[in-house]
């Protein structure tokens, strides 16, 4: 059912003309990092802490996905999805660790320091 829904707003971007699954999911890949670049620089310094809690969020939600892609691999699927979700859990693994270090020393800075 996913695939057909992929390919309905493939052609309908691409104004009926076919173009490859492939190319479709690198261009909203492309799209999401600029995306994504654009709405972290225009965050003020004081919205840095929350923004770090929301992005461990956003990534355990990714990891999920990972682990599913690596298992769909594991399944007769193909390998390639086995080693980009293989990738993919590694990167946010330490994206989780180094986010909740990072918010937990920013919370350290506000706690009353002790005599």
């Amino acid at each position: 059912m996913s695939g057909t829904w992929v390919m309905t707003l493939s052609l309908i971007m691409a104004g009926g003309a076919d173009v490859s699954p492939l190319i479709f999911q690198l261009a909203i890949f492309v799209l999401a990092i600029f995306v994504g670049y654009y709405v972290v620089w225009s965050v003020t310094p004081a919205l840095h802490t929350p923004l770090m809690a929301v992005t461990n969020a956003i990534s355990s939600v990714i990891i999920v996905g990972a682990l599913i892609a690596v298992a769909a691999g594991t399944k007769g699927g193909s390998p390639i999805s086995t080693w980009t979700g293989v990738i993919a859990v590694a990167l946010c693994a330490v994206n989780i660790f180094g986010g909740f270090l990072v918010t937990q020393r920013m919370l350290a800075m506000y706690k009353k320091k002790e005599r």
